[in-house]
């Protein structure tokens, strides 16, 4: 399955990079037995020895619970992110597919389109879409399917999101664009860092488009799409990325910081929300970093791994489970 270029393509070197998340875990204290004693049961622990396991064990505790990630360009404790970005989310949901069109200028569109084209599905695809709920991936993959090898095809995809209002968005679409009827199609919701209702080696191909940055553990995200796909599936994530370029870099960046945020005042009444959304963005790692990830993950990838789009505005990456 040959990935086609775009015409706007840079090419990067890879650098080595990897993101660790340390746990804690509390220490077990051995109790001794004395040699003249003449019974081989341990001793209990002394009343200082479980005072420390318990101590340790709280300790850990407490550093989990104060463990910190970023949200957009704010410091949170990763146990109150999840959240947050749902509140976002669940803010923008019904207004969502109107203000990509309103920020990329439909750019968007065509990002998705080149997308489907280099996934390339075949005539029995089964592919998981995860952070689709409003089904604008979904609803492109089985209209290149119908296209290519007709309506009773065999292709058939699963919308997995963790957030209620974009799934119901994606349903009310699917619904009324006449998806739901083929049979072809089923919402789930779901957390990309614990895909539970998905099982091992289930699936011939794995997407997320733009939504792996808002989760609070990308190397997680990463690993649960290695478990679910088959052997030979294709992992394919369409993500914003970094701009190199020093012009277009600076365009970029005032219109990200300066227009976006006041659009979304304008068209969905929420400067906040988009504000989040480009911080978001500089926040994630940049394309080389990201495709180190996904080798580390254990997929094979083509080249330097990802495909740059508009100056690398945005970037699809690729991984293959061989």
């Amino acid at each position: 399955m040959a990935m086609r270029p775009v015409p706007v393509l840079l090419r990067r070197s890879s650098q080595p990079a990897r993101c660790f998340f340390g746990l804690a875990s509390a220490n077990n204290t051995a109790s001794n037995t004395s040699p003249s004693s003449p019974s081989t049961s341990p001793s209990p622990p002394s009343p200082s020895s479980s005072s420390s396991s318990s101590s340790n064990a709280s300790s850990a505790s407490t550093l989990h619970q104060n463990k910190e990630t970023h949200f957009g360009f704010k410091t949170v404790r990763e146990q109150d992110k999840e959240l947050l970005v749902g509140s976002v989310f669940k803010n923008v949901a019904s207004k969502y597919d109107v203000m990509n069109d309103f920020m990329s200028a439909g750019v968007h569109r065509l990002w998705k389109d080149h997308y489907i084209h280099a996934l390339n599905p075949g005539n029995s695809t089964r592919l998981l879409d995860v952070a689709g709920g409003t089904g604008d991936i979904a609803f492109r993959f089985l209209d290149a399917t119908r296209k290519k090898y007709g309506q009773n095809n065999d292709a058939s995809v699963t919308v997995v999101d963790i957030n209620p209002a974009m799934l119901e968005v994606g349903k009310q679409r699917s619904e009324a664009l006449g998806y739901t009827a083929t049979g072809k199609i089923s919402f789930q919701e779901g957390n990309a860092e614990n895909l539970v209702d998905i099982p091992d080696a289930s699936v011939d191909a794995y997407t997320i488009a733009f939504g792996i940055r808002n989760c609070t553990h990308v190397d997680r995200v990463v690993a649960e799409a290695y478990r679910v796909l088959k052997p030979g599936g294709r992992f394919s994530v369409l993500e914003f990325g970094h701009v190199d370029n020093p012009l277009v870099k600076s365009i970029y960046d005032v219109y990200s910081f300066q227009v976006i945020p006041r659009l979304g005042q304008a068209v969905a009444g929420d400067a906040e929300s988009y504000q989040y959304l480009v911080e978001s963005i500089r926040r994630f790692p940049p394309q080389p970093v990201f495709a180190r990830m996904i080798r580390d993950a254990g997929f094979s990838v083509v080249g330097q791994g990802w495909e740059d789009l508009t100056f690398g505005v945005a970037a699809i990456h690729t991984g293959f489970k061989l």
